[in-house]
């Protein structure tokens, strides 16, 4: 058994032709089966992702296994070759794009459904709290298929150049200005303020989406993602959240 990576109550390897996604024996039923769901219905979009297999307990454990896509993630291409980095972000957001004008199923989760649920679960105090959900409801739905944490691990470029993204245990419906925020937040937290405000610059020319719209959406989503962040990406979530404007 060959170890592809190791996460928090999960770990993901291969064996022959698949990739195997196995969950802590305490891991949420619902969740895995959600993530199952979630890839089998992006699936059926016609977006490159790894085909699903099989849903499977073994030796206690739930599997997802999947189909095994050979090549490197643009997080493994950026750290080997940094003097491409415009080169690989750009196709980044090219792919991100090519997933948002993508109409997602209608019965892929909501994503302004998910993040009043993760707000109100927040320790945060009642009055932002109800900003927060005042201002979630004030942004535009939509139906498109959103990622939900998309970042450059979960972009594979095969040897042809092909690509495939990965894990969809969070993917929506909804607006595409709050999965950039999410993805900006992610980079925030992963590669620091400078790369990030690279990537949403180009998110916004590529997009032509004017970067406060985005902006609007930090805090919203910050709080949301607190719920199941780390303690050490707690502290800095929340300090996006108290960037809240009063209305």
């Amino acid at each position: 058994m060959e170890i592809l990576e190791k996460r928090p109550k999960k770990v993901i390897y291969r064996d022959g032709d698949y990739a195997v996604k196995s969950f802590d024996a305490d891991y949420s039923i619902s969740d895995v089966l959600n993530e199952a769901l979630n890839q089998a219905r992006v699936g059926e979009t016609g977006l490159p992702i790894p085909k699903l297999v099989e849903v499977r307990k073994k030796d206690g454990k739930w599997e997802i296994v999947m189909e095994y896509i050979e090549g490197k993630t643009m997080k493994q291409l950026i750290t080997e070759h940094p003097e491409k980095e415009d080169e690989i972000l750009n196709q980044f957001v090219d792919i991100q794009l090519g997933i948002h004008a993508t109409t997602a199923p209608a019965a892929l989760n909501k994503l302004k459904d998910k993040m009043n649920r993760k707000i109100s679960e927040t320790h945060l105090d009642a009055t932002t709290r109800y900003e927060l959900h005042v201002r979630l409801d004030s942004m535009p739905k939509h139906n498109k298929v959103c990622h939900g944490d998309l970042g450059l691990g979960d972009v594979i470029i095969t040897n042809d150049g092909k690509y495939y993204i990965i894990d969809w245990a969070h993917a929506t419906q909804g607006n595409a200005s709050a999965d950039a925020a999410r993805t900006f937040l992610k980079f925030s937290l992963t590669y620091g303020a400078e790369r990030a405000d690279k990537y949403l610059n180009l998110f916004c020319k590529k997009s032509d989406t004017a970067k406060q719209y985005v902006q609007r959406w930090l805090p919203i989503v910050a709080a949301s993602q607190s719920v199941k962040g780390h303690e050490e990406e707690r502290d800095l979530l929340l300090k996006w959240v108290d960037v809240v404007e009063y209305e």
